[in-house]
């Protein structure tokens, strides 16, 4: 289990460093002057973000939960993650009700579009599965 935390807090840390490495290459580019405590502290709220993305993972374990209450219990402690870094800590959202509405609809979006592919994805899997399977009982009757 600790192992397993490790390895997911791991692989968090990897894809929170990609997208700071994304936004530091527009930041680049874009000739945009940052201090080095403002990068230290997105990195930091990147990976943090990252980490907490990879064991909630462990959400999603058997758990005996339906996966409809999976989904919100991992939606609700999203936004609320997502959003005390994005507000308080790293200053991602300037603290305005316009503001704080487009990010909550972008964070809707954007969690959507992950959930529907994962979802397409596992019912692919399942589909291959069940094939298989069927295939080697045609086999053995």
């Amino acid at each position: 289990m600790i192992v397993e935390a490790v390895k997911r807090s791991m692989m968090g840390i990897a894809l929170g460093g990609i997208f700071t490495f994304i936004a530091l290459t527009v930041v680049m580019f874009t000739s945009t002057d940052a201090a080095i405590s403002q990068i230290w502290i997105y990195m930091l709220c990147s990976f943090i973000l990252g980490i907490y993305f990879g064991l909630a993972s462990f959400l999603f374990e058997d758990n005996g939960w339906s996966y409809l209450k999976k989904t919100a219990i991992h939606f609700c402690l999203s936004i609320a993650v997502y959003f005390t870094i994005a507000l308080f800590i790293a200053d991602w959202i300037p603290f305005s009700l316009a503001a704080i509405l487009i990010s909550f609809l972008v964070f809707i979006f954007v969690y959507a579009v992950f959930w529907m592919g994962y979802y397409l994805y596992y019912k692919k899997v399942e589909a291959s599965l069940n094939a298989s399977l069927k295939k080697k009982n045609d086999i053995f009757k």
